[in-house]
């Protein structure tokens, strides 16, 4: 009877996965009813475009232009990830002990296989926060009396934990400060220099796109220069994987943080770490994790029981991200950014933290006034372009300049909201 009764259960489970898979097969998949995109016009292809604006259910009561905290799920991952939702809360644990940990290794197999990596090499995290402090934490190369290097424009809880490598492993921390107005020959000498000026250096922190300014690193030089000294490069690619296209064997890094609800669009709580395969013995076990064999990945993290509903739905998101095109999705941001930069750069005062050289910049870039570096000028302003202009921006401390407003579009982004941005910094700039 007990065995009857069990076997019901599982029929009934399978059933009702049945049930939300046939009702929802675009969430689940992805998919979208999308025009063929003009290979010659990709980033402006207007009928594209505005297909895959309709993907997102956006507010109208504000131009966001603050994507870059994260980015809004498409109504097709929403649905699917509120599917989910309902189906892991309604089959509990039963669901949990028999069947998650193959549908969450479905959905690692599918991040390793977008992002060129091998299974062995990537372990979900909650976020690029978590996989990056582990990766620095976690590093065990460091010998007392090294140097870790890191910049101002690298992500405040990245920095504490370059800071806190002092007291867990004994070395030196060096800040240094990257050059304005940016480019990627002095990018690269103030890299170099800072290496040849520190001849202990062992490890070193890169940002792959900086949350401040949206500066892109040359990412693929500075880890070959770092290896050239015997330099481990940790790389921050929070901002950078669904802003830019690339795959892992691009950057010449072995150890890299990634976010997926930024730009790939998943629920919110989910990122990814990479540990190219030959250096996994050089991240400890996450708090002597004892789940997974030392040689497992997954080992190096440890976060208890997941939010199980963000895991399953990212596959789907995947799908949709691979659907649009990560190349369609980078120019249509670099666009984006181009066409509200190149309508304010010649604003009186107006200083744009990204250069227009290619390679330097993607979708986000962030602006000062000159003279008005403080949290309370910047404060001003952002509240008077959401107030007057109801574009919405965000401030950005931490720069060695001053400090600066950050223009984030996506890319459900329009030019006409993009206008409005620009009619708001010409009103800023000529009072």
């Amino acid at each position: 009877m007990i065995e009857t009764n069990r076997r019901s259960f599982v029929l009934g489970l399978a059933a009702a996965s049945a049930t939300i898979t046939g009702a929802s097969a675009q969430a689940q998949t992805g998919a979208a009813v999308l025009p063929t995109l003009n290979s010659s016009t990709m980033a402006t292809d207007v009928t594209y475009w505005d297909a895959v604006r309709k993907l997102y259910a956006v507010s109208p009561s504000i131009v966001n232009l603050e994507n870059g905290y994260w980015g809004i799920m498409a109504e097709s991952v929403r649905l699917d990830y509120l599917a989910k939702t309902d189906m892991v809360n309604r089959e509990n644990s039963f669901y949990a002990r028999t069947q998650f940990g193959r549908d969450a290794e479905a959905a690692r197999l599918a991040v390793a296989a977008a992002v060129g990596a091998a299974p062995a090499e990537v372990a979900l995290t909650r976020g690029a926060t978590e996989a990056l402090q582990l990766l620095i934490g976690g590093y065990n190369k460091l010998q007392p009396g090294d140097t870790v290097l890191y910049s101002d424009l690298d992500y405040d809880s990245m920095q504490y934990a370059m800071n806190w490598l002092k007291e867990r492993r004994g070395v030196n921390v060096v800040k240094f400060s990257i050059p304005e107005p940016a480019s990627r020959a002095a990018v690269l000498q103030t890299y170099q220099k800072v290496l040849a000026d520190h001849p202990k250096a062992a490890l070193l922190l890169v940002t792959h796109v900086s949350h401040r300014t949206g500066l892109v690193m040359p990412v693929a030089e500075i880890a070959a220069m770092a290896r050239a000294r015997g330099v481990d490069v940790v790389l921050d690619a929070a901002h950078s994987w669904g802003q830019i296209d690339f795959k892992v064997q691009d950057l010449g890094v072995d150890f890299i943080g990634f976010n997926l609800h930024k730009w790939i669009g998943a629920p919110l709580g989910i990122g990814f770490m990479y540990v190219a395969k030959s250096r996994l013995a050089d991240i400890d076990r996450a708090m002597g994790d004892e789940d997974w064999a030392p040689t497992d990945i997954r080992s190096r993290v440890h976060t208890g029981t997941y939010n199980f509903a963000s895991v399953l739905a990212l596959p789907g998101a995947l799908a949709l991200h691979q659907q649009i095109g990560p190349r369609a999705k980078a120019l249509r941001l670099r666009h984006l950014r181009d066409y509200w930069v190149s309508r304010v750069r010649d604003f009186k005062g107006l200083e744009i933290l990204t250069p227009d050289e290619p390679g330097m910049a993607a979708g986000i870039t962030s602006f000062r006034l000159a003279g008005k570096g403080t949290a309370a000028d910047n404060n001003a302003i952002v509240a008077q372009l959401r107030d007057q202009f109801g574009v919405f921006t965000v401030r950005r401390a931490g720069v060695a300049k001053g400090q600066c407003i950050r223009v984030s579009p996506a890319i459900y982004t329009s030019e006409a909201d993009l206008d409005r941005l620009v009619q708001g910094l010409r009103a800023v700039t000529s009072a």
